[in-house]
């Protein structure tokens, strides 16, 4: 697994190009030859840009899921609804298809973040106000996610 760091900003031109800031396209850079996947997010407005291990090693937890449960079957639909395989140019810019620029609302400025092994694909305005933690306590989430996780040596 690859981990990605960082938040990067660029703009959208009139045809739905991104242009890959260069600290992000050298981190990504192991992965361009495998294309991309590009979807949208399970939780929030924005998109989710997978590496193609990555993409590959989802589909194999999702691939163990019985389709006959009809839970899992509407998980799995909605899970891969505008899901597309993309490309990053050689100029370093990726097309975001039509579809997907509408759900994310996306318009001139975008966000670049890091999402451990993914990176989220956002509208500058709706990432600022995601991260803005005027609807929750960060501190608070923060213990109840990571307050009861050790590594080996006792440190979290």
């Amino acid at each position: 697994m690859n981990t990605i760091v960082g938040t990067y900003e660029c703009k959208v031109d009139a045809k739905g190009r991104l242009l890959l800031p260069a600290p992000l396209k050298k981190q990504l850079a192991t992965s361009l030859q495998h294309g991309f996947v590009l979807k949208r997010s399970v939780f929030q407005a924005c998109l989710e840009l997978y590496p193609m291990e990555e993409w590959n090693l989802m589909m194999q937890k999702i691939n163990k899921l019985n389709r006959f449960v009809k839970k899992n079957n509407d998980f799995i639909r909605r899970f891969t609804a505008g899901v597309k395989v993309v490309e990053i140019d050689a100029l370093g810019r990726l097309l975001v298809p039509k579809d997907l620029v509408i759900f994310a609302s996306i318009s001139k400025d975008v966000v670049f973040s890091s999402a451990v092994n993914i990176v989220e694909i956002w509208d500058k305005e709706l990432y600022e106000k995601s991260i803005d933690g005027q609807d929750m306590d960060f501190a608070d989430l923060a213990e109840e996610v990571m307050g009861n996780t050790n590594d080996d040596n006792g440190i979290s």
